[in-house]
């Protein structure tokens, strides 16, 4: 159980309820680019994952993807818990973005360790609130922040080699959870002012006072 050290807040649970992790929990991984939940693919699982990042989005019905959140190693996967809880879907996907690997709690297991634990059940509905913090910042950003300031910022907050962000206009716009058309607009507003070339699939950054200017709009 040397994967408990992953997760902090699993210390001190019960002998009760670390017997059933025992017993019941199973090692999985998952090259990058799996879809873990999706069209077809409710998991059966809670996952609690040691290593890797899960993005989790949304899909419209014109195809549209917009982020939610990303879950990473010493986090639980707040959708695989929520389909395990409903017994149902969710318009939602995720999908690894790295190599993953994790712990699997049958659902049986997981219903077996909210009963018995109130340690496991803190555990659980902590990562829910937080997450359901996420989702209102979400929210506000998309309802009344401009999208300008939002993509300096997040420009800027990608790691960048020479200056060069990798990314495309379709990732920024799932990543701003809006439209790559708007994207793309404000990418060559921002080019005709000459804070940032674009070339094909990367932005790069020339300007970058220019842009924390904007970006502090939005704080």
């Amino acid at each position: 159980m040397d994967w408990i050290a992953h997760f902090p807040e699993l210390a001190a649970l019960e002998p009760e309820a670390m017997a059933i992790l025992s017993e019941r929990a199973r090692f999985v991984q998952y090259p990058a680019g799996t879809t873990i939940i999706g069209a077809g693919r409710a998991p059966e699982n809670m996952l609690l994952l040691i290593e890797g990042s899960i993005r989790v989005q949304q899909l419209s019905e014109q195809g549209r993807e917009i982020v939610l959140y990303r879950a990473r190693g010493g986090e639980s996967c707040v959708l695989t818990t929520a389909c395990v809880l409903a017994y149902q879907d969710y318009g939602a996907e995720a999908v690894t973005e790295t190599e993953v690997r994790a712990v699997a709690l049958p659902r049986t297991a997981f219903e077996e360790m909210i009963a018995v634990s109130p340690t496991f059940r803190r555990f659980v509905f902590t990562a829910y609130s937080r997450r359901i913090a996420e989702l209102f910042f979400i929210i506000d950003e998309i309802a009344f922040k401009r999208v300008d300031g939002r993509l300096a910022r997040k420009l800027l907050d990608l790691p960048a080699d020479e200056g060069k962000v990798a990314i495309t206009h379709q990732e920024l716009a799932m990543e701003l959870r809006t439209a790559r058309e708007v994207v793309s607009r404000q990418l060559q507003a921002f080019q005709q002012k000459g804070w940032v070339a674009l070339t094909r699939g990367a932005v790069e950054l020339r300007d970058r006072a220019a842009l924390a200017d904007i970006a502090a709009s939005v704080t």
